[in-house]
Protein backbone atom coordinates (compact mmCIF):
# COMPACT_ATOMS: atom_id res chain seq x y z
CA UNK A 1 0.00 0.00 0.00
CA UNK A 2 1.38 3.36 -0.99
CA UNK A 3 -0.54 6.07 1.22
CA UNK A 4 0.22 9.43 -0.61
CA UNK A 5 -2.04 11.79 1.98
CA UNK A 6 -3.98 11.75 5.26
CA UNK A 7 -7.39 12.64 6.49
CA UNK A 8 -9.62 12.45 9.50
CA UNK A 9 -13.49 12.46 8.64
CA UNK A 10 -15.82 13.78 10.78
CA UNK A 11 -19.53 13.69 10.57
CA UNK A 12 -21.21 16.92 11.89
CA UNK A 13 -24.83 19.17 12.10
CA UNK A 14 -22.67 22.29 10.27
CA UNK A 15 -20.31 21.68 7.81
CA UNK A 16 -19.93 25.70 7.02
CA UNK A 17 -19.86 25.94 10.70
CA UNK A 18 -16.86 23.24 11.47
CA UNK A 19 -14.82 24.85 8.13
CA UNK A 20 -15.08 28.45 8.97
CA UNK A 21 -13.82 27.37 12.99
CA UNK A 22 -10.73 25.46 11.14
CA UNK A 23 -10.10 27.85 9.42
CA UNK A 24 -9.91 31.28 11.60
CA UNK A 25 -8.46 29.68 14.72
CA UNK A 26 -6.15 26.75 13.45
CA UNK A 27 -5.09 27.90 9.97
CA UNK A 28 -6.75 25.24 7.58
CA UNK A 29 -7.45 26.30 3.89
CA UNK A 30 -10.68 24.55 1.96
CA UNK A 31 -9.67 22.40 -0.55
CA UNK A 32 -12.84 21.51 -1.70
CA UNK A 33 -16.39 21.80 -0.93
CA UNK A 34 -20.47 21.46 -1.73
CA UNK A 35 -23.47 20.61 0.22
CA UNK A 36 -22.95 18.99 3.53
CA UNK A 37 -18.99 18.80 2.43
CA UNK A 38 -16.07 19.83 3.29
CA UNK A 39 -12.41 19.30 2.66
CA UNK A 40 -9.38 21.10 4.57
CA UNK A 41 -6.19 20.96 4.50
CA UNK A 42 -2.57 22.28 5.92
CA UNK A 43 0.27 21.24 4.70
CA UNK A 44 1.88 20.28 8.34
CA UNK A 45 -0.99 17.73 9.36
CA UNK A 46 -3.65 15.20 7.68
CA UNK A 47 -6.68 16.59 6.08
CA UNK A 48 -9.89 17.53 7.83
CA UNK A 49 -12.84 16.25 6.05
CA UNK A 50 -16.41 16.94 7.07
CA UNK A 51 -19.47 15.63 6.53
CA UNK A 52 -22.88 16.52 7.16
CA UNK A 53 -24.67 14.21 9.16
CA UNK A 54 -27.42 11.95 6.98
CA UNK A 55 -24.60 12.27 3.62
CA UNK A 56 -25.68 9.45 1.95
CA UNK A 57 -21.53 8.32 1.45
CA UNK A 58 -21.98 6.97 5.01
CA UNK A 59 -22.51 3.75 5.80
CA UNK A 60 -26.01 3.53 6.95
CA UNK A 61 -25.43 1.98 10.37
CA UNK A 62 -23.36 5.34 11.08
CA UNK A 63 -24.88 7.78 8.43
CA UNK A 64 -26.75 9.80 11.27
CA UNK A 65 -24.40 9.99 13.74
CA UNK A 66 -22.36 12.68 14.37
CA UNK A 67 -19.09 13.22 15.54
CA UNK A 68 -18.55 12.06 19.44
CA UNK A 69 -16.25 11.04 22.15
CA UNK A 70 -13.93 12.06 19.38
CA UNK A 71 -10.46 14.32 19.77
CA UNK A 72 -8.08 15.79 17.58
CA UNK A 73 -5.08 16.63 18.51
CA UNK A 74 -2.06 18.63 17.30
CA UNK A 75 1.19 18.75 18.63
CA UNK A 76 2.52 22.43 18.80
CA UNK A 77 5.70 24.04 19.08
CA UNK A 78 4.69 27.04 21.56
CA UNK A 79 1.86 26.03 23.46
CA UNK A 80 1.48 28.77 25.64
CA UNK A 81 1.38 31.15 22.76
CA UNK A 82 -0.99 29.10 20.92
CA UNK A 83 -3.47 29.13 24.10
CA UNK A 84 -3.18 32.94 24.54
CA UNK A 85 -3.85 33.15 20.43
CA UNK A 86 -6.81 31.37 20.64
CA UNK A 87 -8.35 32.76 23.80
CA UNK A 88 -7.39 36.41 22.45
CA UNK A 89 -9.78 34.95 18.86
CA UNK A 90 -12.34 34.12 21.14
CA UNK A 91 -12.28 30.78 20.71
CA UNK A 92 -13.67 28.40 23.10
CA UNK A 93 -11.24 26.67 25.40
CA UNK A 94 -13.33 24.14 27.24
CA UNK A 95 -10.25 22.91 28.95
CA UNK A 96 -7.66 25.45 30.42
CA UNK A 97 -4.21 24.86 29.46
CA UNK A 98 -2.88 21.99 32.28
CA UNK A 99 0.11 19.49 32.46
CA UNK A 100 -0.51 15.62 33.05
CA UNK A 101 1.45 13.59 35.30
CA UNK A 102 3.30 11.87 32.36
CA UNK A 103 4.34 15.09 31.30
CA UNK A 104 2.19 15.86 28.63
CA UNK A 105 1.01 19.68 28.49
CA UNK A 106 -2.30 20.68 26.76
CA UNK A 107 -5.34 22.28 26.31
CA UNK A 108 -8.96 22.00 24.23
CA UNK A 109 -10.48 24.03 22.43
CA UNK A 110 -14.09 23.06 21.07
CA UNK A 111 -15.95 23.60 17.81
CA UNK A 112 -19.37 24.66 16.83
CA UNK A 113 -20.47 21.00 16.10
CA UNK A 114 -18.80 19.64 19.21
CA UNK A 115 -15.59 18.48 17.94
CA UNK A 116 -12.58 18.68 20.71
CA UNK A 117 -9.72 19.77 19.44
CA UNK A 118 -6.51 19.42 21.59
CA UNK A 119 -3.17 21.19 21.51
CA UNK A 120 -0.46 19.52 22.94
CA UNK A 121 3.27 19.92 23.66
CA UNK A 122 6.10 17.33 26.00
CA UNK A 123 6.54 19.35 28.94
CA UNK A 124 10.47 19.97 28.97
CA UNK A 125 12.91 18.64 32.13
CA UNK A 126 12.38 22.09 33.89
CA UNK A 127 8.57 21.83 34.00
CA UNK A 128 8.55 17.83 34.79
Amino acid sequence: MNVTSTAVSLTVEDVPAGAAFLARHLGFREAMAADGFASLVREDTPDVILLRRGTEVLPEGVRDQPAAGVIIAFTVDDLDAEYERLKNEGAPVTMPLREEPWGERLFQITDPNGVVIQLVAWATSERA
